[in-house]
């Protein structure tokens, strides 16, 4: 064996046993943090007999660091035994499937009852959030809408989607709407700046419903059906966007409300709400996620599997392959 190889071997030995405790304390704080993170305790629907009732704020770009978020804090929600959840948004939406994926997450839970509470904005993906939940309660000024989906062109220039990829958006955010009872047709013009939605009267019942011609034309009888106006904001190269007096008119929210006093007394909250947001544990995965950070750990950890295959037994190389992909993985 080399001097220089026995003084490797010697030097990682030394250290082995503070990377050890840096490692083991890495894990404690970690475990620490996820604990003290909580607002209110796992146990704490154990400790009253009454349901709890829950808000998980939602704040910012859609994406999927948010996306895995709104699930853990779901996941968190229904450890505390909520019959309540309140999804607080204040997004300008994100990412389409992302976004999708949250509404839909949101539109099968069954233990609670689902509340998209919007006292600034929802617009484009977020909306998709909102109309996934059992109800929609909003401020008169905050707005909900404007979901055309758009991209980047290879002259890095933002355009609106082609035809193809509207459609099939279109067809889902309908079916959303659907399943909620909301008019779906309103919920198509979001993504459609080229669709014009009436409100209608049908002539046998007097009913009213929103209609756009193509479902007037598909109807069984479409003389039963009487364009009344239509709806203002759904005219040509518009995406339909509305305020909260204006989305309660035309039934795509369910009422007003400013404020979370407000929203306790609309909903019959007596008590406090827990409040779900960004903890400690969230901003750390945040930050670990950053491309550079993942791409730090990856470094290091093939340095350290490169230092454990040319030093077997001495372990360092192991632990810092081992620290290095478990903190990613976990952050993940």
């Amino acid at each position: 064996m080399s001097v220089n190889h026995t003084k490797t071997v010697r030097f990682m030995r030394r250290v082995r046993g503070p990377l050890l405790c840096l490692a083991s304390f890495l894990c404690l704080s970690i475990s620490a943090a996820e604990l003290g993170a909580q607002e209110n305790p796992p146990n704490a629907a154990a400790e009253n007999d009454r349901p709890e009732k829950v808000i998980i704020e939602f704040d910012g770009p859609i994406g999927p660091m948010l996306q895995q978020y709104v699930f853990r804090k779901l996941d968190e929600a229904k450890r505390l035994g909520a019959d309540v959840v309140v999804i607080q948004i204040d997004s300008p939406g994100g990412l389409v499937e992302e976004s999708f994926d949250i509404a839909n997450r949101l539109h099968e839970i069954d233990w609670a009852r689902t509340v998209a509470f919007i006292p600034r904005q929802a617009l484009s993906g977020a909306a998709f959030v909102a109309l996934g939940c059992d109800e929609i309660l909003m401020a008169p000024e905050a707005s909900l809408g404007d979901a055309g989906p758009i991209f980047l062109d290879p002259d890095f220039q933002f355009r609106h989607a082609p035809e193809k990829i509207r459609s099939n958006l279109a067809e889902r955010v309908r079916t959303l709407a659907e399943s909620t009872g909301r008019p779906a047709a309103l919920a198509e013009a979001m993504v459609d700046m080229n669709l014009t939605v009436y409100r209608v009267k049908n002539n046998k019942d007097g009913r009213e419903a929103f209609m756009t011609n193509a479902e007037i034309k598909s109807s069984d009888d479409p003389a039963q059906w009487k364009k009344l106006k239509p709806v203002l904001e759904s005219r040509n190269d518009n995406f339909l966007q509305v305020n909260g007096t204006r989305a309660v008119e035309l039934g795509l929210a369910d009422g007003l409300v400013s404020t979370r006093r407000e929203l306790a007394k609309h909903l019959g909250v007596k008590g406090k709400f827990i409040v779900l947001r960004f903890s400690f544990v969230d901003r750390i995965v945040y930050i670990l996620n950053y491309p550079v950070i993942t791409g730090i750990l990856f470094v290091v950890g093939l340095v350290g599997l490169y230092i454990e295959f040319s030093s077997p037994g001495t372990g360092i190389g192991g632990l810092m392959a081992a620290l290095c992909f478990g903190i990613f993985f976990w952050s993940h």
